[in-house]
């Protein structure tokens, strides 16, 4: 093959590549357009907060597991876990805790959100050990704590709703329902909140040491082991990172419907993989980014709120998020091999 004719291939393999990374942002122009003519009302203002609404939560819990899964492992629980912190939100502003001495210790809203945090971070702490320490597959430990964190708070209603979560002005919980409806200029506190968490995400990605360990646990585990990257120690993070997540999902949820069911978040994780996934990042670990991330959950959010607005049926819409899924980790390992083709060229090259 001729000179000219190499560096033909490689600039059409460069094009290739570069339509495949930026694959998140041509799905969501072509997911937007087709709403914008389709639905009904779609480009009103008061849908697009509710999008962005629907964002934020989605969003948040993308944001942990892109970190989970770069470093190579899943976390199924996180949809569990924003159930089981929005009962123990809801258990804290309706009646406090009863040390059993004939009173009950309440707590202000910025004790009660310390509490739940802490909650979902040892939640993910939980996880981590159990990964790191007793060496059983995240898959495995994630589902089982699926499964506890969601009997947990079936548990600690009796399967009931803490409804009217409006809080009490004497304790200082009367601000509560602030945290999912309030806001600041004309912007829902929620989405200042996926602001700053999602921009703390990315500066620890690309800007510290700990994110480069995430990465380099993702790429390569045991040549990071040996290399002096705390494996455990980074595994131990991402875990308790997604359970802050959770967390805050749990939060938003039951401050913004003023009310706390123990079924809340049944199927999370599915749309945190997927907006994780078509945001670019690699379930074989050691590739992603927070901002592809983010505009994987915009695609995910549109793609579900437009079907809704056209009446398509729920079962669909699951039917439609898993084709979704499979297609973007099918891109991914095209883009995985696209870039070994290249590499190998590039290699061979004069």
């Amino acid at each position: 093959m001729s000179t000219i004719a190499v560096a033909e291939e490689k600039r059409s393999l460069n094009w290739l590549l570069l339509l495949l990374k930026a694959r998140t942002f041509v799905a969501l122009v072509l997911v937007f357009a087709y709403f914008a003519i389709e639905a009904p009302n779609f480009l009103s203002m008061a849908n697009a907060v509710l999008i962005s609404k629907h964002v934020a939560i989605n969003a948040f819990l993308a944001i942990g597991m892109t970190f989970v899964i770069i470093t190579g492992g899943i976390d199924l629980s996180v949809g569990s876990v924003v159930g089981l912190t929005g009962m123990i939100a809801g258990w804290l502003v309706l009646y406090g805790i009863d040390p059993g001495l004939g009173w009950s210790i309440q707590f202000n809203t910025f004790e009660i959100v310390l509490i739940v945090c802490a909650v979902g971070i040892f939640v993910g702490w939980i996880n981590g050990i159990v990964i790191t320490k007793l060496n059983v597959a995240p898959f495995i430990a994630t589902l089982g704590m699926l499964y506890v964190a969601r009997g947990a708070s079936l548990l600690l209603s009796e399967g009931r709703t803490f409804p009217n979560l409006n809080g009490v002005a004497e304790y200082g919980s009367d601000s509560f329902p602030f945290i999912g409806a309030g806001s600041f200029f004309g912007i829902p506190v929620m989405i200042l909140m996926l602001v700053a968490a999602a921009c703390v995400a990315a500066y620890i990605a690309g800007r510290t040491p700990l994110g480069r360990h995430i990465y380099a646990t993702g790429g390569n585990e045991r040549g990071a082991a040996l290399s002096g990257v705390r494996v455990d120690r980074v595994k131990l993070f991402v875990y308790m990172f997604s359970g802050l997540m959770a967390a805050l999902v749990g939060l938003i949820i039951a401050s913004q419907l003023k009310a706390s069911h123990p079924a809340t978040g049944e199927f999370f994780e599915l749309n945190a993989i997927a907006a994780a996934v078509l945001g670019g990042t690699s379930m074989s670990g050691g590739r992603g980014r927070i901002w592809g991330t983010i505009v994987g959950a915009f695609v995910i959010g549109i793609l579900s709120d437009g079907l809704v607005m056209m009446g398509v049926s729920s079962f669909w819409q699951m039917v439609i998020k898993g084709l979704v899924i499979v297609t973007a980790v099918i891109i991914d390992q095209a883009q995985s091999r696209l870039q070994a083709r290249i590499a190998l060229a590039q290699e061979a090259a004069p």
